[in-house]
Formats: C-alpha cells, structure tokens, sequence
C-alpha cells in the first residue's frame, strides 16, 4: 500500500495540512503529492512544466480533487483527466466544502469515481479520510495498479 501515491489537489493550506494530518493519524503513509492549483494538478499528471523529469506513466492511485481551485479550477481537470487516454481511468475523487447540488451532478457527468463533501467536525474528518483510505488503497482494485 505504501508505494500507491495519493495527489492531493488542494488551494487552502489549512485544508492541505488537516487533510495530511488526518492521513498520518490514519496510518496511511504513501507518499502525498500536493498541487495547490489546476494547472499544478495537470502539469503533474502529464508530467510537465516543473514535472517534466517525472515518470508520466507513474501516475496516482487516487486524486483528491477540491473543486474551488485557482487558474484552473477542479471541474475543469477533472474534464482533462478524462479526455486524456493516459489518465481516463485514473481514481478521482471530489474532495470538496462545495454543497452546490450542481457541482455534484458536474463532477459526476465528468466521471467523478465519488464526491465526499469535506466533514466540518474534526472527528467526523478523520473518520471520513480513514475510510477513503481503506476504500481506495486497500480494497479497492483499480486499473493503473493492475
């Protein structure tokens, strides 16, 4: 499980750092990518621009994906993730504080694989993360690992 990288897509520090943190609190210690913006997030994936070096066919087991995102915002790579056939089958999920019934019914037209809206409490956080966790990088089986 440890060597399944996780790309966090995440703008608001405070959300990057509790999302981490409930990670670690998790015990799930695969390496953690952050992009802090669309463009970061796309640029990583087809390993560009400051990724240029990195292995494109080495790609995430899952994208946690914020939808309010600068320069290129999380429905717009979610669009371009799956146009793309290197990264169409990629796991996405919607990591998001947005309610918007909209943005729900987008990210899944766009072919989100979940949408979890960001817990407020605390604990409720963590519990969220533990679970993504064991769904994504324990039992679930995907196509990039296969």
């Amino acid at each position: 499980m440890k060597n399944k990288t996780i790309l966090l897509v995440e703008d608001n520090p405070d959300d990057e750092a509790l999302t981490l943190r409930a990670l670690k609190r998790n015990h799930i210690l695969n390496e953690v990518v952050v992009a802090r913006d669309g463009a970061e997030a796309l640029d990583y994936l087809f390993a560009r621009g400051a990724h240029s070096g990195r292995d494109p066919n080495r790609l995430p087991e899952v994208t946690l994906l914020d939808l309010k995102l600068p320069k290129i915002d999380g429905l717009e790579v979610l669009r371009r993730i799956r146009a793309d056939e290197r990264t169409r089958r990629l796991a996405v999920v919607i990591l998001t504080s947005s309610n918007e019934e909209r943005d729900i019914i987008a990210g899944y037209d766009l072919g989100a694989n979940s949408y979890i809206r960001k817990p407020v409490d605390f604990n409720q956080f963590m519990e969220a993360v533990r679970q993504l966790g064991m769904y994504w990088l324990v039992l679930n089986v995907s196509p990039v690992s296969v």
